[in-house]
């Protein structure tokens, strides 16, 4: 059983940055990829970014979208997982989940078996 709890969404004006952390609890595993989703009202959740620890090191996945903006991080020993957002833009808006389970880097959301309630980023132009 693993709960994840995400935070730090807000308000910003577009060309400012965010930092959204998602923390695990219950029984995690450091090899298990954790990844970002996000949904726009009337859309579909779509894949953000994902990162997997090997031991040796990280493997890191992102949407076209999001190259360049985004940054995805871990912090093993915190069980955190985080997203470095910046140059926000209007069409950034969403509800961000964080999601972990798979062995793999995946943009697959069937292949995550956990997710988090959501933290709401609102880009205003």
């Amino acid at each position: 059983q693993v709960q994840l709890v995400e935070s730090g969404g807000g308000l910003v004006q577009a060309g400012g940055s965010l930092r959204l952390s998602c923390a695990a609890s219950g029984r995690t595993f450091s090899r298990q990829a954790m990844g970002w989703f996000r949904q726009a009202p009337g859309k579909e959740r779509r894949f953000v970014a994902t990162i997997l620890w090997s031991g040796t090191t990280y493997y890191t996945m992102y949407a076209d979208s999001v190259k360049g903006r985004f940054t995805i991080s871990r912090d093993n020993a915190k069980n955190t997982v985080y997203l470095q957002i910046n140059s926000l833009k209007p069409e950034d808006t969403a509800v961000y989940y964080c999601a972990a389970g798979p062995l793999i880097t995946t943009q697959e959301p069937g292949a995550y078996d956990y997710w988090g309630q959501g933290t709401q980023v609102t880009v205003s132009s």
